[in-house]
C-alpha cells in the first residue's frame, strides 16, 4: 500500500509505465505523486506484471524471457504477507489505524535488534514489546537470538518458518497447496492467518497469535484494566481513576482528584491491594531483601511512585520490592498470585467502596527484561526539561573542569587518589577500601575457596549482606586504571547464570572483588556427594551453557572465560548454576595481543584445557566449549579428568595428553562395552533421553579439533528442548 499516510485522491489518478521504464502515479493535477525509476541501464523494453503469487513486478524483457528486476511490491509490505513473501531485517508489517482507516497504526511486526521476531506497540506515550512474552528469555519461549539472518516466510501450504525458530502451521495446513492465504497484522495488534473459503467466499481465520486479546498492549491505556465479560473484552479504570476521554479507552485513565505531592508526605496517602491482574509498567528501582512494610514506606516517600509490588524472586532466593511510576496494559489473570499495591490519597480511599476495589484486581510482572523493552518517550519542545538538562550538563562540565584543575595542581604524588575518584564514577558501583573488606572478612580468616586467580573468603558487609570476597593474586603488570577498566566491562554483564559482582577494591597493589554469596558452594564441592540428583545435574548443564553463551555471543564485550571447571561453577540455594571468574584472565593479565585472540601465557586448569593452549594455536571461544564438554563428562560420569588440581596460569610446560583425554577415553570404552556410564551416586535414577543428549553434546564439545565443536549458543539450543 503506497503512501498510506498521504493517500492520493482516487478520481482522475493515473498509473503509467513510461517508455523510459519509469513507473509513475499522477494525481488529478498531473503532478507526479509516486514513482519508481528504471535504474537497470538496459535498453530492453520494460514490463509491469502481477504474478500469480500476488507480487507486482517491474522488470526488463530479454526477448521472451524475463530480464533484470527493477522493483517488486514484495519488497514493500504494509500490513500483509502473502505466501513466499519474506519478512526480513529491512521489512516490517505495520497495522492499519482501524478497519476503515488504512493509515499507519500503533502495531508493528519486526525483527528486533536481538534477532527475535517481535510485535511492538508504538503508542503516543510508550513503546513496548508484547510478543513473544518478554517475562522470560528468548530460549525459554522456544526462540533463539543467535541466528542473525532475520528471515521469516509463510509458504503456500500454510507453514510459517522464522530464523528465530518460531514456527507454526495453520489449521488447514496442506489441504490444498493452491489455497489463497495471507498473514495480516490486524488493527487490533493480533497476527492472523486467513484462508479463502471458496464455497462461501469468506476469509476464515486459521491461526492467530493471541487467543486472549487483553494481552495485546495499548488496548485500554494507562491506569486501566482489560477484562472479559459476556459481551467480550472491556476496559475499566483502576480505583481512584477516571477516563481521560470518554470516547477513547486507548487514552487511559487519570486520577479523580488533583493533588500536590510533597516528598516525604507519606501520611497523606495509603494503599489499596489489587489481586489477580498483571501490569506492564515503568519500573523505577528494585530493592532487594525489603519487607512489605519497608516497600510500602519507600513508595510513600517518593512522589513519582504510584504503585509497587512485593515479589519473591526464586532465582535469587529473596524478596524484591519494585516501585512503579507508570501502569500500562493491565489485564485480569487468575493465574497471577502476587498483588499490586496502588497509592491513593486518603481522601479518595476513605470515600470509595473498598470492597469493590479489592474484588477482582492486582498486579505483577516480575521480570526485569520487560523494563528494558518499555520506556517513557521523551516529548519535544518541553522548555522546563531542556533547562533542567542544560543546568545539569553545565554543572557537570564545571565540576569536571575543577577536578582536572585540582588533578594537575596537586601533581604526580596525588595521581592515584584522583584516579580512584574518577574510576568510582566511571564504574558506577561501590568501591571499598582494603580496611573495609579486611574488617568484613574478619581479617580474611574464613577461606571458602582457592584457585589460580586468588583466594575467596566469606564476609559480612556493613549492610548485613553475606558476600564472597575474592582476593586476586597481585600483579605487577596491571595498574589500577587497567584493572578498573576491566571491572567496568564485567559489571555491565548481566545474566542469571553469571555470578554478580557487587563491589570492588583497588588500593595500592590490592585487587579485590566482592561477589554475591552462593549457599551451596561450587559444583566441585557437590559433584562427588549424593546432593545432586539427575534433575539438578541437567539444570546445571543447561544453566552453565546459557551463561557461557551470553559471554560469547550476547554481551556487548566479547569475553572468554579461559578457565571453565567445576570450581568456577557456583550453586545457589536452588542449585541454579552461576559461572564465576568470567573474564578474570583478562583482569589478571591483559595480553598485549588480545585483539588477535592470542595470549602470552597458558591459562586454565589441567584436565579442562583445550589443545589449542598446548600447540600455541589461535585462542577463540571454542576453548571454553572444550572445557564445558569435559565438565559435562565429569558431571555425567562422576570421574575427574585429572589426577591433580594444579593450575597452569604461570606454566609454560606442555600437558600430559593421556591425562587430558582420560575421561573421553573412559566414556568411549564404556560405550563400546555397552557398560554403564552414569555416576554410581545416581543409583540408576536418571532420564535416559536427557542423558543420551547431554552425553552426545559433551563429546562434541570435547573434540580435539576446534572446528568440530559447536558454539555455546548451539549447545543451549540443543539442550533446552529436552529440559523439563
Amino acid at each position: 500500500m503506497a503512501n498510506r499516510d498521504r493517500p492520493v485522491n482516487g478520481k482522475h489518478t493515473k498509473l503509467s509505465l513510461q517508455k523510459s521504464g519509469n513507473l509513475i502515479i499522477k494525481d488529478a493535477g498531473l503532478s507526479v505523486f509516486w514513482s519508481i525509476e528504471n535504474n537497470s541501464n538496459s535498453s530492453n523494453p520494460v514490463q509491469l506484471q502481477l504474478n500469480d503469487t500476488g507480487n507486482l513486478v517491474l522488470h526488463t524483457l530479454n526477448g521472451r524471457a524475463y530480464g533484470d528486476m527493477i522493483w517488486q511490491s514484495f519488497d514493500s509490505p504494509t500490513d500483509t504477507l502473502l505466501p513466499n513473501q519474506a519478512l526480513t531485517r529491512e521489512r516490517r508489517l505495520v497495522a492499519s489505524r482501524s478497519g476503515t482507516n488504512y493509515s499507519s497504526g500503533f502495531y508493528k511486526l519486526i525483527f528486533s535488534d536481538d534477532n527475535i521476531l517481535s510485535l511492538v506497540f508504538n503508542g503516543l506515550e510508550t513503546d513496548s514489546v508484547y510478543w513473544p512474552d518478554n517475562s522470560g528469555l528468548p530460549w525459554e519461549v522456544g526462540r533463539t537470538s543467535y541466528n542473525e539472518s532475520r528471515n521469516a516466510v509463510l509458504d503456500s501450504y500454510g507453514s510459517f518458518v522464522s530464523s528465530d525458530r518460531f514456527n507454526f502451521t495453520v489449521g488447514d495446513y496442506g489441504i490444498r497447496q493452491e489455497s489463497y492465504r495471507r498473514l495480516v497484522l490486524d488493527s487490533d495488534g493480533n497476527i492472523r492467518v486467513y484462508s479463502l473459503n471458496e464455497k462461501r467466499m469468506t476469509w476464515d481465520v486459521q491461526w492467530q497469535a493471541f487467543s486472549q486479546p487483553c494481552k495485546v498492549h495499548g488496548i485500554c491505556g494507562e491506569n486501566s484494566l482489560c477484562s472479559y465479560g459476556l459481551g467480550g473484552r472491556k476496559c475499566s479504570c483502576l480505583p481512584g481513576y477516571k477516563m481521560k476521554n470518554s470516547k477513547d479507552w486507548s487514552t487511559g485513565c487519570e486520577p479523580q482528584l488533583n493533588y500536590t505531592c510533597r516528598e516525604g508526605s507519606g501520611n497523606d496517602h495509603e494503599f489499596i491491594q489489587i489481586p489477580h491482574v498483571e501490569f506492564n509498567g515503568y519500573g523505577m528501582d528494585d530493592y532487594q531483601n525489603y519487607t512489605l512494610d519497608q516497600c510500602r514506606k519507600q513508595c510513600l516517600n517518593i512522589c513519582s511512585c504510584i504503585a509497587f509490588y512485593h515479589l519473591y524472586n526464586k532465582n535469587q532466593g529473596l524478596y524484591v520490592c519494585n516501585l512503579k511510576a507508570l501502569l500500562l496494559n493491565g489485564y485480569k489473570s487468575s493465574s497471577v498470585d502476587n498483588s499490586m499495591y496502588i497509592k491513593l490519597p486518603r481522601s479518595v480511599t476513605s470515600s470509595s467502596n473498598k470492597g469493590n476495589q479489592e474484588s477482582e484486581l492486582t498486579c505483577v510482572h516480575d521480570e526485569y527484561v520487560l523494563l528494558d523493552r518499555l520506556y517513557k518517550k521523551k516529548h519535544e519542545n518541553r522548555s522546563g526539561q531542556s533547562i533542567f538538562w542544560f543546568t545539569i550538563a553545565f554543572g557537570g562540565f564545571q565540576i569536571f573542569c575543577i577536578l582536572v584543575y585540582k588533578f594537575k595542581a596537586r601533581g604526580p604524588s596525588h595521581t592515584n587518589s584522583s584516579m580512584q575518584k574518577y574510576h568510582q564514577v566511571a564504574t558506577g558501583f561501590k568501591r571499598f577500601t582494603y580496611s573495609d573488606l579486611k574488617k568484613a572478612s574478619q581479617n580474611f580468616n574464613n577461606e571458602i575457596g582457592k584457585g589460580g586467580g586468588g583466594i575467596v573468603y566469606k564476609a559480612v558487609l556493613p549492610d548485613g549482606r553475606i558476600a564472597a570476597i575474592k582476593r586476586l593474586n597481585s600483579s605487577d603488570e596491571q595498574g589500577e586504571a587497567e584493572f578498573l577498566a576491566e571491572v567496568n566491562v564485567i559489571v555491565r554483564l548481566n545474566h542469571m547464570n553469571l555470578i554478580e559482582i557487587w563491589e570492588y577494591c583497588a588500593e595500592a597493589k590490592h585487587r579485590l572483588l566482592v561477589y554475591e554469596y552462593m549457599e551451596h558452594g561450587s559444583l566441585a564441592e557437590n559433584l562427588y556427594t549424593n546432593s545432586l540428583d539427575w534433575d539438578k545435574r541437567y539444570q546445571i548443564a543447561v544453566g552453565t551453557a546459557k551463561g557461557l553463551a551470553y559471554l560469547h555471543d550476547e554481551c556487548l564485550e566479547w569475553v572468554l572465560h579461559c578457565d571453565v571447571k567445576p570450581e568456577n561453577i557456583l550453586l545457589d540455594s536452588d542449585y541454579n548454576p552461576k559461572v564465576a571468574d568470567f573474564g578474570l584472565s583478562k583482569l589478571l593479565n591483559r595480553g598485549t595481543n588480545i585483539s588477535t585472540s592470542t595470549f602470552s601465557k597458558i591459562r586454565g586448569t589441567r584436565g579442562y584445557m583445550a589443545p589449542e593452549w598446548v600447540y600455541n594455536l589461535p585462542i577463540t571461544s571454542k576453548v571454553d566449549v572444550y572445557s564445558y564438554g569435559i565438565v559435562m563428562l565429569e558431571l555425567i560420569t562422576g570421574r575427574s579428568p585429572m589426577t591433580t588440581t594444579s593450575t597452569l596460569a604461570s606454566s609454560d610446560s606442555g600437558l600430559d595428553g593421556e591425562e587430558q583425554r582420560g575421561v573421553m577415553s573412559f566414556v568411549r570404552e564404556k560405550i563400546r562395552e555397552g557398560a554403564e556410564i552414569i555416576d554410581p551416586n545416581m543409583n540408576g535414577a536418571y532420564d535416559s533421553g536427557q542423558l543420551e543428549l547431554l552425553l552426545k553434546v559433551a563429546m562434541q564439545c570435547a573434540e580435539d579439533k576446534k572446528d568440530a565443536r559447536p558454539s555455546m549458543s548451539q549447545v543451549v539450543d540443543m539442550l533446552r528442548f529436552n529440559q523439563d
